[in-house]
């Protein structure tokens, strides 16, 4: 992914040493790229130096109008931006603003795509789901790993009711270097997962199931409360917190391996 901050630190170095542009400019600028204030939003430009990725954009609760004027400020020093639990009615309003703006309706995600060729994106991350239901959840995961490098392997519909639908892909999910397992009902499906790898397995509750589910505490007590060793439990329904994980272990794993 292009980070755009580090050029401008360069520019605006090289013109102060040219005479081209003052000391207070500079100051002014860098102050900038330290956080912005819109009065409204407060756009955190140091992230992605921290990081590694740009602040991404909640859209819950915020105006078209709003998450068009963060995400402008935004890809000033960044090529990619992302809005997690937005509307086709927000992308509307930011497509006529904004080139190459993508609306993936599974997820209600947007955002650009990464200026990364597809033989760049590193490989390691599996996303699992229990049930079709999950898919939604799924796909802000896999978005997210998408917009962070990363290329993804899914296997969806594969639940315990039906394992052996799972058993058949014990090969490609033990290549993996984290696997994102995504699930509502009862939720045992990571901890299953989790005993057959020997990678971190990040479970996602989600909120689909019957009654006693309870909108998705129950499958996130399974999980949390998993006998076997390696499972990490997100919020439910938080397919963006775990895909933004992922990223970040497949990030670490992929330098350990090449070095």
């Amino acid at each position: 992914m292009k980070n755009n901050i580090n050029e401008i630190i360069k520019t605006l170095l090289n013109n102060f040493k040219e005479e081209k542009i003052k000391e207070y400019e500079v100051i002014s600028k860098i102050k900038e790229i330290y956080f912005e204030d819109i009065g409204f939003a407060k756009i955190d430009h140091h992230r992605i130096l921290r990081r590694g990725f740009p602040e991404v954009i909640y859209g819950e609760g915020k105006t078209p109008r709003q998450i068009m004027e963060i995400a402008k400020r935004i890809l000033n020093y960044s090529s990619t931006i992302l809005i997690t639990r937005t509307s086709i009615e927000t992308y509307n309003v930011l497509k006529e603003v904004i080139k190459n703006v993508i609306f993936d309706s599974e997820s209600n995600i947007i955002y650009t795509k990464p200026d990364i060729p597809e033989s760049k994106l590193s490989e390691g991350i599996t996303i699992i789901t229990a049930g079709t239901s999950d898919i939604r959840v799924a796909e802000e995961a896999a978005v997210t790993c998408y917009l962070m490098g990363n290329k993804v392997k899914k296997i969806y519909d594969a639940g315990i009711a039906g394992i052996h639908r799972l058993i058949n892909f014990k090969d490609d999910f033990c290549k993996s270097n984290v696997i994102v397992v995504v699930a509502g009902m009862e939720g045992t499906l990571p901890g299953v997962v989790s005993s057959m790898v020997n990678c971190p397995v990040i479970g996602v509750p989600t909120s689909p199931g019957y009654g006693a589910s309870f909108g998705g505490i129950s499958p996130m007590l399974t999980m949390l409360n998993s006998c076997s060793p390696g499972v990490l439990v997100v919020n439910i329904d938080n397919g963006f917190g775990a895909g933004y994980s992922a990223g970040i272990i497949n990030r670490l794993a992929s330098k350990e391996k090449y070095n």
